[in-house]
């Protein structure tokens, strides 16, 4: 059989094979390589298992309140190496998913690290192929620079294959990898410290979130040290050692590095194929993700625009739609919903309150209550959500939510906020009682305006 491909995908992640797979659906010969296991760092190690992760946390909250409901007897503990039995089995069979619909829609998948040669040829190990288009799927991995001694700690690629809970952890960063892998270890009996520099977690998303999951992440019994620059981790006989800026040192049996990811460019080839990358390593793309460099495009984690599945999934598709398709497609990436799955989770969509203010007139609607379930079991736990809605045209810009099924509530609420919902639209919209969604749909009164802030003078 020839060597000549109609495209080539490098990397079998999530991204590579909805762009592989909507590619050969339009009549392309598609070869997509992969060095590792089929399914990238979504489903081998990230989404999926630290989504099982986070439902076995669950449970001993879930206990505790069954109590609450009149059930007796209702006290188990957990046995972290059945988990990690029971989800090696998992992600072996989702694997083999992504395995079969590859061969179904006829993508020919080769293992082994692809480098670029130019000109459209690609050397697979010994082999090499030609391709009319490459496309360049291989996402990121966790970084080890933020500070000396990194490397010794976990990343959240090791932290999902434990098999035992340790007694104590050392979280080094303020990210969503940061909060939620606290958050799931404490749930299930982790001494945890969440170390980070800025004075709350999350930065980048709205203020009132990263308050709040601050005083839920403490309810939970997690230390937070925050506001202090990190220095160096030391390994020690008994853990590891967290050296701050202020003199002070944190202590744990254990150590996970959450200060961020990487894209995996190295090794690629990409200087000798002329493709760019900007400041943060990343490859620079166009709004069609296209390169630098002719007959190359790159989608997913590696361009670093917006590091999550479903728009890596999306830019592939679109791509695939563009170039093979007939079908011109482009990501907006402005109003992608993301989710936080902390305890409680955190679910945004749109601007936050302080990026709306400075773009023009604006007004907040807010609630906070105790959800029904939490109330009746004498939790003190909170719900709050926000609406930031433009002043001068009554566009919601904004939808903000912590608490209980937030991601399945702003996952939805994502839709009225892609097709230019307005404030009169949620207002007009019939509340389904009792739910905590129907707040969203309640709140009638902004708690507070904001005219344009002023520029900010250097």
């Amino acid at each position: 059989m020839s060597d000549v491909f109609d495209l080539v995908v490098v990397g079998a992640g999530s991204g590579g094979v909805a762009a592989s797979r909507r590619a050969a659906a339009h009549g392309a010969r598609v070869l997509i390589v992969e060095a590792d296991r089929v399914g990238g760092t979504c489903v081998i190690r990230g989404c999926v298992p630290k989504k099982l992760m986070m439902y076995a946390a669950g449970f001993g909250q879930a206990f505790e309140d069954a109590r609450a409901y009149g059930w007796t007897g209702s006290t188990g503990s957990f046995e972290m190496h059945r988990w990690a039995d029971a989800k090696a089995i998992e992600i072996q069979r989702l694997e083999g998913i992504y395995r079969k619909m590859l061969t179904d829609s006829g993508v020919e998948l080769a293992l082994g690290r692809a480098r670029l040669l130019g000109s459209g040829a690609v050397a697979v190990g010994d082999r090499t192929v030609q391709a009319r288009r490459v496309l360049i799927a291989t996402g990121g991995a966790p970084a080890h620079d933020a500070l000396p001694g990194l490397s010794a700690a976990m990343t959240s690629n090791e932290v999902l294959d434990l098999r035992d809970v340790p007694a104590s952890l050392l979280v080094v960063g303020g990210g969503y990898i940061a909060v939620e892998f606290a958050s799931i270890l404490a749930g299930l009996g982790a001494k945890v410290t969440l170390a980070f520099r800025d004075t709350w977690p999350l930065r980048g998303f709205d203020n009132d979130l990263r308050q709040r999951l601050a005083v839920a992440l403490q309810a939970r019994g997690i230390a937070l040290a925050g506001g202090v620059a990190l220095m160096a981790l030391e390994r020690e006989a008994t853990g590891f050692a967290l050296h701050r800026q202020d003199g002070s040192v944190l202590r744990a049996a254990a150590a996970l590095n959450a200060t961020g990811r990487t894209p995996n460019t190295q090794g690629l080839g990409l200087a000798d194929a002329g493709v760019q990358l900007d400041a943060r390593g990343a490859i620079a793309v166009d709004a069609d993700s296209r390169t630098s460099a002719p007959g190359l495009w790159a989608i997913g984690d590696v361009t670093h625009r917006m590091n999550l599945t479903p728009v890596a999934i999306a830019e592939g598709r679109a791509f695939a739609d563009t170039e093979f398709g007939r079908r011109p497609n482009r990501v907006d990436h402005r109003t992608v919903a993301s989710a936080v799955f902390t305890d409680p989770p955190i679910a945004t969509v749109g601007l936050s309150e302080a990026d709306a203010a400075r773009l023009g007139p604006v007004d907040i609607f807010e609630s906070d209550f105790r959800p029904m379930k939490t109330a009746f079991a004498g939790g003190a736990a909170h719900t709050y959500m926000k609406l930031v809605v433009d002043g001068l045209n009554d566009r919601v810009l904004g939808v903000h939510m912590i608490g209980a099924d937030a991601p399945e509530i702003v996952q939805s609420l994502a839709v009225a906020l892609t097709c230019g919902a307005t404030k009169r639209n949620f207002d007009r919209t019939v509340a389904v009682h009792p739910t905590a969604a129907e707040e969203f749909v309640l709140m009638r009164e902004p708690i507070r305006r904001h005219a344009k802030a002023p520029p900010v003078v250097a």
